[in-house]
């Protein structure tokens, strides 16, 4: 039967701690749009009582009665006044913040156009300025809301408490704050994970969507990672714990967003700049427009007053100031759920320029751990006999290749003996004796001078057939019989091949910048489809950096994707530096603009494709917005629109700006697909290429 996370025994202290949280909390997404709905209702009372008091137009005499008509009238008035303030304060509070600081902003500027619009009696209109102005800040506000519960959702996942089993087996439970590397934290089934770390005991399906966007829940069994957060399914796991609560996956990719929100884009930035300089100009050119007319006979004071108000509201850009911000908040936010962490707008729009993509091979396009790839047999020899003598005797040594060999016997379900006076040979391999007889695994240089385990086969044309094809071959003796060759190698990400595909038909160039011997780097391009000419292998940091600099120069803007120490360099000298998330060291996290949390080479081409998206939203709002603003300014100014349609025309440009910059919330991801990655990863390509 299945458990539900809230039927934990702990979920007292969730409850606790979320009732706490509950009292400071902010509200919640949509509280931004409480106080415009407030000045849109009144506005809208306003309206219609002041309809409702008007006189008949052919007697002058008051249809509800003189007494009725003035209570009517006062009562619009109310609900005018209420609306500006309820729409304005905000406004006017930022405005004179802004002006006691020495500068003049729009917010300022859209209260000087309300008091302007109330001067000549114009109450609705200026009511319906500010309802429209606070409605365009408060969907600004929904996004960044959106954006950062995003972030604040993975930090409600892990749980406060875990359930730690002692070295006597009881268990206890303690906040997770105390939880140390090395402590074996204990899962029911339906719980969430309280840590990272590793499958000690046990077997299920865990339900990782929120941390990487995976689709279904990912089996996991011995030795599979597993992170704080994803919840638990019907198996009961045993899991050691990692890393300390400050530094887990979730810790990790909540401080990254909240650095990502702080910083302003390149347009952001840009957008500010102009309207410091055009808000004293617009101000200027008012003045001139309220003042002009009426001296040289054109219009009369009271003319001239209401066109310049209608002017100045068409001339203020919000719907620029709004746009950019709108924009990149929700491309931030749709990386964030899409297992892309992006630390600042400026990096989102970066990636949309990316026209070439530099990769590491080990732990980048490959998995970073080696596997068995081949097994040779000599004649005469079966596979399973050469794996289980050869588990028994890597299974004393600590390297990663002897890992590898017995990962290799273990997942074929084959029991592996024990091994006695085992002796590692620096440089050639392990010796150890199994069931009674010497046994060796190593290169070729370990058997020389050792009669007992001198091969009496000719094994090594089989271990230079396996080196042949970029893998590191070991021979395998045990006594006086040579059983075969093992060919172990750092195998490709299952989906390396489908993302190098994608990148290309999205226009990018595919690099590899290896530390690597050529050979191997090679064989691996060749297996993902990377050209051979785009290969540089056998390099050092500082030669990574001078071949970034060579392919920024030649693109003009180049994503770097690394996670070793060694790449910390190149991630740096890149335009965009792109982290693998997980299995990256800290200094590559630390130097890298991007992170992809799950080590998901998928994320790669989504990341670039929604830093596109994103760039493509900022230039349609700017143009948009400036169009409005180029149109409108003319046109009030000659009198052929009126305060009211510049109000609707300007402020309704600024709300649907917001609302088109809110869609990259909901943009699809044309590269997520779990187990049919690969399919839809080529399906993707293939539709990019048609474009």
């Amino acid at each position: 039967m299945h458990v539900h996370a809230d039927d934990s025994p702990h979920d007292d202290h969730a409850s606790e701690s979320g009732a706490a949280g509950a009292a400071t909390h902010t509200p919640g997404p949509y509280a931004e749009l409480l106080w415009p709905a407030i000045a849109g209702a009144a506005l809208a009372a306003g309206f219609f009582l002041d309809r409702a008091s008007d006189a008949d137009a052919t007697t002058g005499e008051f249809t509800t009665g003189e007494a009725a008509h003035n209570a009517l009238r006062y009562a619009a008035y109310a609900c005018y006044a209420v609306a500006y303030g309820v729409g304005g304060w905000e406004a006017t509070r930022d405005g004179l913040k802004q002006l006691f600081r020495g500068r003049l902003d729009i917010d300022f500027l859209m209260v000087v156009a309300a008091i302007g619009a109330a001067l000549v009696g114009e109450f609705a209109e200026g009511a319906l300025l500010l309802f429209l102005f606070s409605l365009g800040h408060g969907l600004e506000h929904l996004a960044l809301s959106r954006a950062r519960s995003a972030v604040s959702a993975l930090a409600r996942l892990a749980p406060k408490f875990a359930r730690v089993r002692a070295a006597d087996g009881s268990e206890r439970e303690v906040p997770v704050e105390k939880i140390e590397p090395g402590n074996l934290v204990v899962v029911r089934p339906g719980e969430r994970i309280a840590a990272d770390g590793s499958v000690a005991e046990g077997r299920s399906g865990v339900d990782q969507s929120p941390l990487t966007g995976e689709s279904m829940p990912v089996e996991k069994e011995p030795g599979s990672e597993v992170f704080a957060g994803s919840l638990n399914g019907d198996g009961a796991l045993v899991v050691k714990v990692s890393r300390r609560a400050g530094e887990t996956l979730v810790a990790r990719m909540v401080k990254l967003v909240a650095e990502a929100q702080a910083s302003k884009s390149t347009a952001e930035r840009a957008a500010e700049r102009f309207t410091r300089i055009y808000v004293p100009c617009v101000l200027v050119a008012t003045g001139a427009a309220i003042v002009v007319p009426p001296l040289v006979g054109w219009l009369t004071w009271n003319e001239a007053f209401l066109r310049a108000m209608s002017m100045l509201i068409g001339a203020s850009p919000c719907a620029l100031a709004i746009s950019t911000p709108a924009a990149v908040l929700a491309g931030l936010a749709r990386a964030a759920r899409g297992g892309v962490l992006v630390k600042g707008g400026a990096h989102l729009e970066s990636l949309g320029l990316v026209r070439a993509v530099a990769v590491d091979k080990t732990g980048t396009i490959t998995r970073g751990r080696p596997e068995v790839a081949e097994i040779a047999c000599m004649p005469g020899v079966d596979e399973r006999e050469l794996l289980r003598v050869a588990a028994a005797v890597e299974s004393v040594s600590s390297h990663p290749i002897a890992h590898a060999v017995v990962v290799a016997a273990a997942a074929r379900g084959i029991e592996v003996p024990p091994a006695v006076d085992a002796a590692a040979v620096k440089g050639k391999g392990v010796e150890a004796t199994v069931d009674g007889v010497r046994a060796g695994v190593g290169r070729a240089k370990l058997f020389e001078g050792h009669a007992v385990l001198r091969a009496n086969g000719d094994v090594e044309a089989l271990a230079r057939r396996i080196e042949s094809r970029a893998m590191t071959a070991m021979s395998v003796v045990h006594g006086t019989r040579a059983l075969g060759a093992i060919g172990v190698r750092d195998a490709p990400r299952p989906e390396a091949k489908a993302v190098v595909a994608a990148l290309a038909a999205q226009g990018c160039t595919v690099t590899m910048l290896t530390g690597d011997n050529a050979a191997t780097a090679k064989a691996v391009a060749a297996e993902v489809g990377i050209a051979e000419s785009a290969v540089a292998a056998g390099l050092m940091p500082e030669d990574k950096i001078a071949r970034i600099k060579a392919l920024v120069a030649e693109h003009h803007a180049v994503a770097m994707v690394g996670d070793g120490v060694n790449d910390a360099p190149a991630l740096a000298a890149a335009t965009v530096g792109i982290a693998m998330g997980h299995g990256g060291t800290d200094v590559a996290l630390e130097a890298a603009d991007v992170a992809l949390m799950q080590d998901d080479l998928t994320r790669l081409p989504f990341a670039i494709d929604l830093g596109r998206a994103t760039r493509t939203m900022i230039r349609q709002n700017v143009i948009f917005s400036m169009g409005v603003v180029i149109g409108l300014i003319p046109l009030t100014l000659f009198g052929i629109v009126p305060l009211p349609i510049a109000v609707v025309c300007h402020e309704g440009s600024t709300v649907l700006v917001a609302l088109h910059g809110l869609r990259l919330l909901s943009r699809r991801d044309r590269f997520a697909g779990g187990a049919a990655t690969t399919s839809t990863l080529t399906s993707a390509a293939a539709t990019l290429t048609a474009r």
